[in-house]
């Protein structure tokens, strides 16, 4: 798995989880939505950290929550 499906694939689980959708987070967060939905339909090829601790600070959870997935330990590059 590729570093952006991993990130994508963990958005969409916290917003499962969380009953949110990818807009209210990333407004929560203090960013436009379309710097997740970019990452999400593929047209960001390299996200930023940024974009995902905003993300998480909209979603209510930390970067280390973010990154607590086995998945991301099986990244190729």
């Amino acid at each position: 798995m590729r570093m952006n499906d991993a990130i994508v694939m963990r958005i969409r689980e916290i917003c499962d989880e969380k009953g949110l959708n990818v807009c209210d987070a990333s407004l929560k967060g203090g960013m436009s939505p379309s710097a997740i939905y970019d990452l999400i339909k593929g047209r960001t090829k390299c996200s930023k950290v940024i974009t995902v601790k905003r993300f998480c600070e909209g979603a209510g959870i930390t970067l280390c929550e973010f990154f607590d997935r086995d998945y991301f330990n099986d990244i190729e590059e």
